[in-house]
Order: structure tokens, then sequence, then C-alpha cells
């Protein structure tokens, strides 16, 4: 039966809502953008034919707020919602409710969903069917001592995984005894936060895998396909940062093999619309199920780029009840594309998230150059939300080809503004193990610890060039005649600057020579610099009295980003030690542990439990034993 619609509401924001519009324009339907007001200003917003404020930039008073979103589609006069990715796209309520209003829900039925949303009952719904699965624990009894006593049958190490949502929140590796109980507590309360359950499986792990995931298709008559895999192995805190179509490590018998169990598993549950089904492939050619996501993957253009489909315009055309329009035998797989998420975060410092505004954004182009985005200069990265500014995407003829290309995209790809992984995603691409395809999801792990992880130099001729721009842009105010003039002879210009703790005094004179293509963006004492695809901020202290104390040492533990207390486990005048938690924030759906950097005793607390603080906020402050 054919369904019709003829306005699509996009319940989601950045860089996924401008894509799925740009999709259902072409295909003749009218858009409507559902915003909070920190995205007043997004580009979606503008480029979509009608928008509606669904409130506040707090995710439960907006995006997640399911009647704040149906009713946005009530005053628009939508008749169907695309929900994206994250936010309400695997909630089986709001699937539900749309279906109760006669809105078409260009996703699954809400019975797939609730069949797939819940990893311990998506698990148990596997075995029966029969798809591999990794061996664990998905009981009802979730009380900490029995998730312990669980996973030391299964044996460590274990994954503990929230039942609920994904993206790797709510998820933690255990690999010692001693971590065992603090990770159950953690992982439930950042799943609780994250996806409204406490609820939490456990995994063996297994080491030195791959993480390999396939999409499949399914219409209302009864078809389901899947087209190809792609290899999401490269991963920071279970959170995909490379992935790529097909994978390395998978020939044509592995591939119809878990193309089968992915079909089978979407079959299981009345599947319909567009879902992944992710494995995990050991190094002895064994596969396991680990979750089925029940949207569209934030992977996906690698998967159109080797298809050569739409898979959007196949999501809005099996919404209206149409039968796919390729079969099994018609799919084929042309190439090879790898892509990356381009992050606001500081790869150098933890993976720290970043906030601010972006000064500068000029995104490559080029041949088979694909850059997603919902970006443009002056927008602020949020604290509200996932701190990913752009995914880049390369295809090529040969793996290889693709690779280079996306290191070029990269290199030419300019971002000022809060400091992004950019630089460390060009040395993932460039590394030797990843280059011959030998990336496993411990990767990361292996190759970029400890001082193989430092940021790069500053050297002394980035220190000169910065100088330089700094200068060469305040004289600009004057006339060519006046620059660098003195009532004597003509003499150097003295300029101090600064990057973090260290401060350089150093010359300037008219005749030095600045790159005339250096990206740089100056914000009032701070001028902003790429270099080498390492962002750098200098700040100019050259009128300014000689600095303080060096950041932390003077006993104050500050906000390392804009975000919400979600807990002081700490009191005025307790003890603490070098390492001890302190406070957990939370900033991106994710809780950051803020710990004492020496053996101190706790003076004060300036905030408390649920309040929101800035960025260099003063948390709480320390004396020493010393100093007492």
């Amino acid at each position: 039966m054919t369904t019709s619609f003829s306005k699509i509401l996009v319940a989601n924001r950045a860089e996924i809502a401008w894509r799925i519009m740009r999709t259902a324009k072409a295909m003749g339907y009218r858009t409507v953008a559902a915003y909070s007001d920190a995205d007043r200003e997004a580009p979606h917003v503008a480029f979509a034919d009608e928008a509606v404020r669904i409130g506040p930039p707090p995710v439960g008073e907006s995006y997640l707020d399911i009647d704040r979103v149906l009713d946005a589609a009530r005053q628009t006069g939508a008749d169907a919602i695309h929900p994206g990715y994250g936010f309400l796209s695997e909630n089986e309520r709001f699937a539900s409710a749309c279906e109760k209003m006669g809105l078409v829900f260009i996703g699954p039925p809400a019975s797939a969903i609730a069949a797939m949303g819940n990893k311990a009952a998506a698990k148990r719904r596997m075995i029966e069917a029969g798809v591999p699965c990794v061996p664990g624990y998905q009981g009802a009894d979730q009380s900490d001592a029995t998730l312990e006593q669980e996973a030391r049958k299964i044996g460590l190490p274990v994954m503990v995984k929230a039942a609920a949502g994904g993206g790797g929140r709510g998820m933690r590796l255990v690999e010692q005894e001693a971590q065992l109980a603090e990770a159950i507590r953690t992982a439930r309360a950042e799943a609780e936060n994250a996806f409204g359950s406490g609820e939490l499986i456990l995994e063996k792990a297994v080491i030195d895998g791959r993480h390999v995931e396939i999409q499949v298709f399914a219409d209302s008559q009864g078809n389901v396909i899947h087209l190809g895999e792609r290899d999401c192995s490269v991963q920071r805190r279970h959170q995909k940062v490379i992935e790529e179509a097909p994978s390395p490590a998978v020939d044509p018998d592995l591939r119809q093999r878990m193309g089968a169990a992915a079909v089978a598993a979407a079959k299981a549950v009345g599947y319909r619309g567009a879902g992944t089904v992710e494995f995990l492939l050991g190094s002895d050619g064994a596969f396991y199920f680990l979750e089925m996501n029940t949207r569209l993957q934030v992977e996906h253009p690698v998967t159109e780029a080797i298809t050569g489909l739409d898979l959007v315009e196949w999501q809005i055309r099996v919404a209206r009840g149409e039968a796919l329009p390729l079969s099994q035998a018609d799919i084929r797989l042309d190439g090879h594309a790898i892509e990356v998420r381009l992050y606001a975060e500081d790869p150098y410092a933890g993976f720290l998230p970043q906030t601010g505004r972006i000064d500068v954004w000029r995104p490559a182009s080029g041949p088979s150059i694909r850059i997603d985005h919902g970006m443009t200069d002056g927008l602020a990265i949020s604290p509200f939300y996932d701190p990913m500014i752009a995914k880049v995407i390369a295809y090529g003829a040969t793996r290889e080809q693709a690779r280079t290309r996306l290191v070029r995209a990269l290199q030419e790809t300019v971002v000022l503004g809060p400091t992004t992984n950019r630089h460390f995603l060009i040395r993932l691409l460039e590394h030797p193990a990843f280059a011959a395809g030998q990336a496993t999801t411990a990767f990361i792990g292996r190759y970029f610890a400890g001082d193989a992880l430092k940021p790069p130099e500053v050297t002394d001729q980035h220190w000169q060039l910065a100088a330089s721009l700094l200068w060469h842009e305040s004289a600009k105010r004057y006339p060519p005649a006046f620059r660098g003039w003195r009532n004597s002879n003509p003499e150097p210009t003295p300029i101090k600057l600064a990057v973090g703790d260290v401060e350089r005094a150093m010359t300037v004179a008219a005749t030095t020579p600045v790159p005339a293509t250096l990206p740089f963006h100056i914000d009032g004492r701070q001028i902003i610099v790429d270099l080498d695809g390492h962002t750098v901020r200098f700040e100019d202290r050259t009128y300014m009295p000689p600095a303080a104390a060096a950041a932390g040492s003077d006993g104050k533990l500050r906000a390392p980003m804009d975000g919400r207390i979600v807990s002081v486990k700490v009191a005025p005048g307790n003890t603490v030690i070098k390492g001890q938690t302190m406070i957990v924030l939370e900033a991106m759906k994710i809780q950051h542990q803020l710990k004492a950097a020496f053996d101190a005793r706790v003076e004060s607390i300036a905030v408390q439990e649920g309040q929101q603080v800035s960025n260099r906020t003063v948390l709480l402050t320390l004396a020493t034993e010393a100093a007492a």
C-alpha cells in the first residue's frame, strides 16, 4: 500500500539534518527544521523551507521532548518525520506517537526499535534466531553484586555496556578486578543520564578484533537485503573515528556469511527501512553480533560512495510503501571510501571536548571528496550537543587512492576556533598499520598512547610566524609610510606571546616575511594559527603585566569546558591525594572525572551539584599541607 506525504519535518540538527533535507528537496518534498535556541542561526535551519523553535538548548527540553517535536509538526502541517540519528531516532515511544498522530515515521516500526533498542533483549532474540553472539550476561538481575559475579564467571577482560543507547556512552572496558565496581557504577550513571535507563549487560571482550557492520535495508513487502560492510575498527573510548567500506579484512565469502546473518537479524524483528547490524570480527575469522542500530548511521556516506545509492532516498521510498529498488543480486560494490569524524576536541589532552565559536570554516573540495557538515563562520560549538563539526569522506578506485585523497582533504580543510582533532586524524591515516589495512580496535591504544600522543612541537619558526602575523595585521591600521616608524632610527618591534604557560619574547621588523596562505584568525589578544594541520592559540602579552602563576598551580580547580556539575565528591577540610576524583562534570553527554593534581586539603568549594558552569570557572580551591 502506497502512503503519500508532502512535507517532512527533520527531528534532528546540524550536518545530518542538512543532509536529509538536500535529498528530500531533490525528491520534491518541502522540509521543516525543528530547532533549539542554540541552533537558531545554524545553516540547516536557514536551508529548510520552514523552521520552528522547539525549546531551549538542553536536549531534554528540545530535541528529546516528544511533545514539543510533535507540536512542531502540527504547527507546520508536516505529515512525515525523519529522525536522523541520535536523539529520538531509536525511541519506540516516538515512533508510536508519530503513528498515532497520523504522521509517517521515516524509519522502522516501533516494534522493531523496541526489539533491538535494548541490547540485553536483542541479544537474547539473536541467540534464538541463530545469529552468532559474544558470550556474556544480559539477565534481569541488575544488582552490582550480580554483575560483578557474572563478570568473574565470563572472565576478564569484559565490556560493561549500557543496555540502551550507543555511541560509546555507558561503556567501560574492564581488564583488572580492581576496576570492576567503579566501571559498573560509572557506566550505570552515564547510561541513566544519556538514555534514561541504567540497565547494563556484560560481554566478553574480544581483544584486537575488528568492528565490522553490515548495512541492511528492508521494505514492507518482506524484502530484506544488505549493502555490504563497513569497517569501524579505529575507535577511541568506544566511539568511531575512522570508517571505511569495504573492510580490508573481509573477503567475498565472509561478506556473504556476515550479510546473511545481518539479514536474518533484520527478519527476526520484522524490520523495515535502513538499519545496521554490528559485529565483532575476531582475528580467527569468527564474528559475533554486538547490536543493531535501527536508524541511519553517521558513516552511511561510505556505503553510498561504493554502491552509488542515496540511502535517504531509499528510506523515503520505503516509507511511502514502495518495494526496494534493487534485489540482492543487483547490488554492486565498486571502489573504496573512507570517512573521518572531525571533532572539536583535543586529542592531546585526553580527547577533551571543546566549545566555542568557529571563527573560520573553509572545507576542502576536490575530486571524489564529500564533506557533510552543518557549519559556518561564527557558529558556536555548544556544550549541549555532540562536538562533531563535520564528516570528511574520500572515494577512490582503490583503498590507497581513497586514503591519500582523504589526507589531502584534511590538510586543505581550515577550521579555526576551538581545538580540533584534524592533526590527529591525519596522523592516524598516515600510520603504516592503517595504510596497510591492519588497524583493529586496539589501533589507537597501541600506537597513540603515552609519548606517542604528544602534540606537535611549537617551533621557533612557529613563534616567529605568529608574531609576524600579529605585527603585520596591527600595522594595517596605519599608512604604509608610518608602519614601524620611530622618532629615531627604525627598530624592530618587541612582541611577547604565550601558548598556555609558555611565554616567549621576540622582535619583528617591517621586512619580516609572512606566508600569504597561512590560515589564521585574530580574536582580541589572541591569534589562532593553523600550523601543519594543528591549530595553535597564541596570546599577545606584549602590553600585559607579568603572568600570574601557572594554571592549576594556584590551587584552583577550574572547569576544563562548559558543562554541568554531576557530583561533588569532597567537602571543605577533606584531605585528597594526587589522582583522586573530586568533581564529576558532564559535558556533551559524557562524564569527566576532575582529579587532584597533587596531595592537598580542600579549602573551599564554589559550586554545587546540578549547577551549569562555563569553561575556566573555579570549582574548588586546594591548599597544600605546607600552605595550611
